[in-house]
């Protein structure tokens, strides 16, 4: 049996995904700048794309920018954000927990004259809206906080957290990544008070190396590429239609239905939390139900190392994670565990299981009978 439980790092697209990518590629594959029939076509797969996306946002498809994926979106959103209202002040809020597209960009800031504050969260991975409040200063031009954390799926309370800072100061720029979220939640920027959203295709069943970044029409902000003036200048460069087409096929299947989706998502979320409690030796860091995202499950193997597990699982058949896809090969101890309280002798005994619409119990079951296999086995060789 193969188990594949990594949709966080990357999710395998749907058929109808791949027949839009396909038929991009092989039969409309005109350059959408051209001026005839075959660029045409290509623009108008990029006009309803933008017009499918801003339906599932409720926002204008011209507030849709199409990157190359969650990274690109992330970086503009930050640097492009701060150079542009660097004459309002030169202070970014932000939190301990944020995936590293977020906190490289941040420290790039800090090199150019900008200072950063990093909120530190309680043990579910909340930030604190007092703390929050307490941080906001004069000369604070940008708030940037995720949606979900991408490790242990904890949830921010994005709205609360819009109003604090726009209370303070409206012309604050709140940046929220939801590239765990987008797909899963409904999201509504204008009523939640979301100024910038950054989305990837790959983790809603789409192509990798696409994804985009919803801009407020009143925010100030800088494009990131310059060139030849696509996308109303925002992001120039000969549009990725096939990855764009694929996109907003994934993202209208997955907010048809959606709660649906998202309850299943939720049930196989809470029978795993239930089925790792069984075991000895394993604290879950994510919480059941609503109280975190439906589709991650984060939990620390005592007496194990995470790779050493992720290998032996990953012979069985079942593919996990041991920490964030984009950082994998550069080993660091995880910010957002260390930032909950994870015990220091858990910090890298810990893994993530990330579920798909793919998923079924069954699967579940079948990595639980395995883990039940090789955790002692493991454990003995470990002391030994």
């Amino acid at each position: 049996m193969e188990v594949y439980f990594d949709n966080s790092a990357t999710t395998k697209v749907l058929e109808p995904v791949k027949d839009i990518v396909l038929k991009t590629m092989t039969e409309d594959y005109g350059n959408p700048s051209a001026k005839h029939k075959k660029g045409m076509e290509a623009e108008q797969y990029i006009k309803e794309a933008a017009e499918t996306i801003a339906n599932t946002l409720k926002v204008a498809p011209k507030e849709i920018v199409f990157t190359s994926g969650g990274s690109e979106s992330n970086n503009m959103a930050l640097i492009e954000t701060a150079m542009a209202n660097k004459r309002a002040g030169n202070h970014i809020i932000s939190t301990g927990i944020e995936h590293a597209s977020v906190y490289n960009p941040l420290s790039f800031l800090e090199e150019q004259g900008f200072s950063v504050t990093y909120l530190p969260v309680d043990s579910q991975g909340h930030i604190s809206l007092k703390e929050l409040e307490a941080a906001i200063r004069p000369e604070t031009i940008l708030v940037s906080i995720m949606y979900v954390n991408n490790e242990i799926g904890a949830v921010e309370p994005i709205e609360a957290i819009s109003k604090v800072i726009k209370k303070k100061n409206p012309a604050i720029v709140f940046h929220v990544d939801g590239i765990q979220a987008y797909g899963k939640f409904v999201i509504r920027p204008k009523r939640q008070g979301i100024d910038l959203l950054s989305v990837s295709s790959h983790k809603i069943h789409g192509p990798k190396g696409v994804g985009f970044l919803y801009i407020d029409q009143n925010v100030k902000i800088r494009p990131l590429i310059y060139g030849g003036g696509q996308q109303r200048g925002m992001r120039s460069g000969t549009e990725n239609v096939p990855g764009i087409a694929g996109f907003a096929v994934a993202a209208k299947i997955m907010y048809t239905d959606h709660s649906k989706k998202v309850q299943a998502l939720m049930d196989l979320k809470d029978y795993m939390i239930e089925r790792l409690k069984e075991i000895e030796g394993v604290t879950v860091n994510s919480c059941p139900g609503e109280l975190s995202a439906p589709q991650i499950v984060s939990a620390s193997f005592a007496g194990t190392r995470s790779e050493v597990l992720l290998h032996a699982l990953e012979e069985k058949g079942i593919y996990v994670s041991s920490g964030s896809a984009c950082s994998s090969n550069h080993p660091a101890v995880s910010g957002t565990l260390k930032g909950i309280g994870v015990k220091p002798e858990l910090l890298d005994s810990t893994l993530r299981f990330s579920f798909g619409i793919f998923n079924t119990r069954e699967e579940v079951d079948y990595c639980i009978d395995k883990l039940k296999e090789l955790l002692p086995v493991l454990r003995r060789y470990q002391r030994g």
